[in-house]
């Protein structure tokens, strides 16, 4: 239970510094976009690498990556059906919504719970490795097809006659963007060597291990200043739209995470890890990458905030009910 609230514990102060610094203006009015500039280019993707080169990607073929592979894939697709299918949110918003249901905070509270909690860090890989190597190049795919899309017809506009590219045109420039996007980068690099027969040495990785321990806290210090802008000019997220990804992230993943390991046979400390993974709260790179494509800012500010205070009371009767 202590190793809970010190992590949530630990994440608040964080986030309260930042706050502070946005409320005092200590950093300037441009100060959040650069963070997140920085956290999204630099600090993610050498953090990435490191985690995933040293990843057992043996651990992608165990009955805890299906279970948890299950229950993301539901609760995205759950998502994108109601934001995208029913509700008709444009594309780069129900895609960051998407990433806001499903994308956990599994590299910083994720693993302090992991290693607090059971005992083993090895529980955060399944989790980490599918939103990595899934969740994320999906949904930069979308975003930069539309970043592409919007550049291309900012640029064709001929008075009132649009000419749009060819097709071909279009895919290439996404597939171009997509292949650059430094998330992306970092992730399959650290997939590459981590496929390597042999290790590298570890001198090598000291200075991506150094830039990439700051990304966890840069992303809470860019959330907390982005909760200190005044409140007559922030955008506020859409209602129902913040309603249906806090129930998706703090109630339907881990119940379908529980009921996906029962299905499977997982049991004990196995079945706690993959339900506590999944109950874990929006991770906060999700307003990073909202922020650097300009594109739902204020869901992903607000659904990070609110599930961060539910996953306390989650992460607790979780614990008690299978601990």
């Amino acid at each position: 239970m202590s190793a809970v609230l010190t992590a949530l514990g630990t994440m608040g102060a964080i986030i309260a510094l930042g706050w502070v610094l946005g409320r005092r203006g200590t950093l300037g009015e441009h100060a959040p976009a650069v963070l997140a500039r920085i956290v999204f280019t630099v600090a993610t993707p050498c953090l990435l690498f490191v985690t995933v080169a040293h990843a057992d990607l043996h651990l992608l073929l165990s009955r805890s990556a299906l279970a948890t592979a299950i229950s993301t894939t539901l609760v995205a697709v759950t998502a994108v059906a109601v934001l995208r299918g029913l509700w008709k949110r444009p594309a780069a918003e129900a895609t960051v919504g998407t990433l806001a249901a499903s994308y956990v905070n599994a590299g910083n509270l994720g693993l302090a719970l992991a290693v607090y909690l059971l005992g083993d860090a090895v529980a955060v890989v399944p989790p980490l490795l599918y939103q990595l190597l899934i969740l994320a190049p999906i949904a930069f795919a979308v975003l930069d097809a539309r970043a592409a899309a919007t550049a291309q017809d900012s640029t064709t506009d001929q008075g009132a006659i649009r000419v749009r590219p060819p097709v071909t045109r279009i895919a290439r420039d996404i597939v171009i963007r997509t292949a650059r996007n430094p998330i992306i980068v970092g992730a399959l690099s650290g997939l590459a060597v981590a496929a390597l027969p042999w290790d590298l040495p570890e001198v090598l990785y000291g200075p991506f291990s150094l830039v990439g321990a700051a990304a966890a806290p840069l992303a809470l210090v860019t959330f907390g200043m982005s909760l200190a802008a005044p409140r007559l000019t922030r955008e506020r997220a859409p209602r129902r739209d913040l309603v249906l990804v806090v129930a998706l992230r703090s109630v339907v993943s881990p119940a379908l995470a529980w009921l996906a390991g029962t299905l499977l046979g997982l049991t004990g400390e196995a079945l706690l890890a993959v339900v506590a993974m999944a109950a874990l709260p929006t991770a906060q790179n999700v307003l990073v990458y909202a922020m650097q494509y300009g594109r739902g800012q204020a869901l992903a500010r607000d659904a990070g905030l609110v599930t961060t205070v539910l996953a306390a009371p989650a992460l607790l009767v979780i614990t008690a009910l299978l601990g």
